[in-house]
């Protein structure tokens, strides 16, 4: 008995890893979220300069589209990965209570409709509804990591923040460049004295002017006093959008310096006569606009008290959605370490904050069923959330990956 105790001594039993469920959308090309981001928790990524082994093992797939995501089942079956009918089944391994340690949900592409106003209508919110079941009937939790933002209907998206806090789970999520590599390599220190700023870069639809709000929420919530909510948020489309910008020098003052960073010349944004602007005021009396263009790279410039210059940061070298280079690294890294360590990454009322102005954004140009360029600005006092964020610097940093296949197990 003694030599039996003496060997489970000196050799320690191995860790288990973090068992995670993913639910998705569709997984049919590679262009797809579930793509980017699956095969990355499975085989590992690349952060700060080297490869990462996985340190999560994927024991469960859900795919809503199950009949078109022909990618996500070959990438399974390579795998040894389970595919379920429901995402109750794939959250209980096909038992009776909840049989994972995290829960990992791309809700993201597929064919699905869209609305009038431009809504995509993702069923985020049935896909997190069907979970949080499972939670309630096993009288249990896990780290929720939710894609994108939690729901085109702001009553869904609250409803799902409040019961990740009801329930007591970590959970985070959102767009992938609040993490990307950027050019320079800082961030903004909390509590920097930040009076206006802008993000500038593609925004032409609802999926793509979330990923610029959620970029310029990453900065502003660093602002003296932390973040205190959003007082209101407007929509200008079309020619209006730059006569707004001309009645702004803050805004024009910063588009200069953000079209100086990328060395184009003054006035380079203002040139084009469509575009659009989400302009946003937050309950301390902060400003700041999104302003859509397809000619630059996502760039935010901030005007600082004390400063003659803006902060200027762009991410530049964006790569395409099919190789190993793809910014969706630091994802998966922050999503691993959530699954570790039970604590949210970032403050998840960020995430909260930009699905709302996303989804005011969207409603503001409408109103009894007509549409209007310029928008109503709309009053936002439920969106009063305040919270000082903690967390260092988040985004990827030094070598980036080689340009490569992503490892699926075969041959594409």
């Amino acid at each position: 008995m003694s030599e039996i105790l003496k060997s489970n001594t000196a050799v320690p039993m191995q860790e288990r890893k973090p068992r995670v469920a993913v639910l998705a959308t569709f997984w049919g090309a590679t262009r797809s979220h579930a793509d980017w981001l699956v095969n990355k928790l499975i085989d590992g990524y690349w952060w700060q300069g080297a490869y990462t082994p996985s340190r999560v093992e994927v024991v469960s797939l859900y795919l809503h589209q199950h009949d078109t995501s022909l990618l996500g089942q070959k990438v399974a079956k390579a795998k040894g990965i389970p595919v379920f009918k429901t995402p109750g089944e794939a959250l209980m391994l096909g038992g009776k209570e909840l049989a994972v340690d995290g829960v990992v949900i791309v809700a993201e592409h597929g064919a699905y409709p869209t609305d009038l106003k431009g809504h995509w209508l993702l069923p985020r919110w049935w896909i997190y509804n069907q979970m949080i079941r499972v939670f309630e009937q096993s009288k249990r939790s896990v780290p929720v990591f939710n894609d994108k933002h939690f729901s085109f209907n702001w009553d869904e998206a609250k409803w799902m923040f409040d019961k990740s806090r009801e329930m007591g789970f970590p959970l985070t999520g959102g767009s992938l460049l609040p993490v990307y590599y950027r050019k320079p390599e800082i961030e903004l220190d909390n509590n920097t004295p930040i009076k206006n700023s802008i993000v500038v870069g593609a925004a032409p639809d609802e999926g793509a002017i979330f990923h610029c709000i959620e970029l310029l929420q990453a900065f502003v919530e660093r602002r003296k006093g932390g973040e205190t909510g959003v007082k209101s948020v407007q929509s200008i489309r079309g020619p209006e959008a730059m006569k707004w910008i001309e009645s702004n020098q803050w805004s024009v003052k910063l588009l200069n310096a953000a079209a100086a960073h990328l060395n184009l010349q003054a006035g380079h944004f203002q040139d084009t006569p469509r575009t659009n602007i989400c302009v946003i005021e937050y309950l301390d009396g902060t400003k700041a606009a999104i302003i859509g263009s397809q000619r630059s790279d996502w760039t935010y410039a901030g005007e600082i008290e004390g400063r003659n210059e803006p902060a200027v940061v762009s991410l530049l070298g964006f790569p395409g959605p099919f190789d190993q280079y793809h910014a969706s690294n630091a994802q998966p890294h922050w999503i691993t370490e959530m699954m570790l360590t039970k604590k949210e990454p970032f403050n998840a009322e960020r995430l909260l904050l930009s699905t709302g102005i996303t989804n005011f954004y969207m409603e503001s140009n409408w109103q009894d069923g007509k549409y209007m360029p310029v928008g109503r600005r709309l009053e936002t006092p439920f969106m009063n959330i305040s919270y000082r964020p903690t967390r260092g610097a988040q985004f990827n940093k030094g070598e980036r990956p080689p340009a490569r296949p992503y490892i699926r197990g075969f041959d594409q």
